[in-house]
């Protein structure tokens, strides 16, 4: 490997190393939550709930490709990091182009899929006949940026497992924040609504994976996304798979959790998916700052993992699980006292702005524990644990949140009882990450001495 990058891996303090690499994440994460902040904020500005429902009825089919590309991009990150631990670095090179090639294919079938299916889609995820033209027209435009959104969520991480960290941030900063100069443009200016959130999405998308593209073919990158490099065998696109698959799995299930919950509130009316929305938009402050953490450390544990520095690796863990728990405590205050304030930005009906607020405080309550499933579920991505990484991605928004979902809105009847499944199911997931994750450990780490094999 580069010296830079085996000496933050390898030879640098862990409090520098954890650092260095979650840094860059939690800023990248920062730029994804502000896009997605600026779309409903300023889809918010139009004074339109209905507006504002639809982009948020639209956002578990962009999260499932978001998931495409988190497939590849967890998956391949957590392959590519322990082949650069064991020294193997044309295979990284083969896992990088099987990423990319794939992603490609996979986003222009699931363009063209959207296009044709549309409507059903939009009524499969909760769209009234209020709501249904608005979400509609954003999807259809939306639909132009998948293959691109595959390639920039494949490559903010998987340039992160060559130890460059930076590069992947400056990726995000990018689409992101081009995104968020283009929204009041397209939105307000240009008068475009809700096509113009679309558009801005699909031009910061396209920028995003264009930036990556001109790293990975430049001299800078270890990896390669050459044609000849690619290879599907040789443990190439089953070592991607079997962590991609559960990674994105969650991401599939969120989106699932999300429609099923879109459907719940749809009985109580627009104003409730509307403020159930924006008390997503909210909890997702505290969220994505806390995935930047986990997603941050997965390559270091990963390279120490393949290197067998058994000692390492659980320094880093414990540092970052510190770490993470100091910041969950932080942004659950953060969010709680900042609930009223952000809500106001994003609605104005009176009626939707009581159910944003009542849904972000009760979101929130996940705050404390949600730091240290981040942390846990990478650590198990790290290993390359394919049936424990599986076994948390059903748990966590399936096995565990759907039934609950269903307990809590047909026991307590209400909106806010439907809200409270989600901060149960969380406390539920981080004690079943922490069991996994030491079924995993004693697995996955035994015959190791806890010095580096070289």
């Amino acid at each position: 490997m580069k010296d830079k990058t085996t000496e933050i891996f390898r030879d640098a303090p862990v409090p520098k190393a954890v650092l260095t690499n979650i840094i860059p994440s939690i800023i990248s994460m920062i730029m994804v939550l502000l896009y997605n902040l600026a779309d409903t904020f300023f889809i918010g500005q139009t004074k339109d709930a209905l507006m504002v429902a639809a982009v948020s009825i639209a956002t578990p089919v962009f999260l499932i490709f978001m998931a495409v590309g988190m497939l590849f991009g967890i998956g391949g990150t957590s392959l590519i990091s322990r082949l650069l631990g064991e020294g193997r670095g044309d295979k990284a090179k083969n896992t990088s182009a099987f990423c990319f090639w794939t992603g490609i294919i996979i986003g222009i079938l699931s363009m063209v899929a959207i296009w044709i299916f549309v409507k059903p889609v939009c009524l499969a995820v909760g769209a009234s006949r209020d709501t249904l033209e608005y979400t509609m027209e954003y999807l259809n435009i939306v639909a132009v940026g998948i293959p691109f959104l595959i390639v920039g969520n494949t490559f903010s991480n998987v340039i992160r497992s060559e130890g460059k960290a930076n590069v992947a941030m400056a990726g995000m900063i990018v689409g992101n924040l081009l995104n968020i100069v283009l929204d009041p443009i397209m939105i307000l200016v240009l008068g475009w609504n809700v096509a113009g959130a679309a558009v801005a999405t699909v031009i910061g998308n396209v920028c995003a994976a264009i930036f990556y593209i001109v790293h990975l073919v430049s001299q800078k990158s270890m990896l390669s996304i050459k044609l000849k490099d690619y290879r599907v065998r040789n443990g190439i696109a089953t070592g991607v798979l079997a962590i991609g698959i559960p990674a994105s799995l969650n991401s599939i299930l969120m989106s699932v959790s999300n429609i099923i919950i879109n459907n719940v509130m749809v009985s109580y009316g627009d104003m409730a998916v509307a403020g159930l929305g924006v008390a997503m938009k909210v909890n997702m402050i505290c969220v994505m700052l806390l995935i930047g953490v986990g997603t941050g450390i997965q390559p270091l544990l990963g390279y120490c993992f393949g290197a067998r520095n058994k000692k390492r690796y659980i320094s880093v863990l414990r540092f970052s699980l510190c770490l993470a728990f100091c910041m969950s405590l932080v942004m659950t205050l953060v969010c709680y006292l900042g609930a009223g304030p952000l809500v106001t930005a994003f609605l104005d009906n009176p009626k939707a702005y009581d159910y944003g607020m009542s849904f972000a405080r009760i979101y929130i309550l996940s705050g404390p524990v949600l730091g240290l499933l981040f942390v846990f579920i990478n650590a198990i991505q790290s290993t390359g644990a394919a049936l424990p990484s599986l076994i948390l991605s059903i748990s966590r928004q399936g096995l565990l949140y759907i039934p609950t979902l269903m307990i809590m809105s047909n026991v307590v009847r209400t909106a806010r009882g439907a809200a409270l499944a989600q901060p149960v199911t969380d406390y539920l997931a981080t004690a079943f990450s922490a069991v996994l994750f030491l079924v995993t450990y004693k697995k996955y780490f035994r015959g190791m001495d806890g010095e580096e094999s070289r």
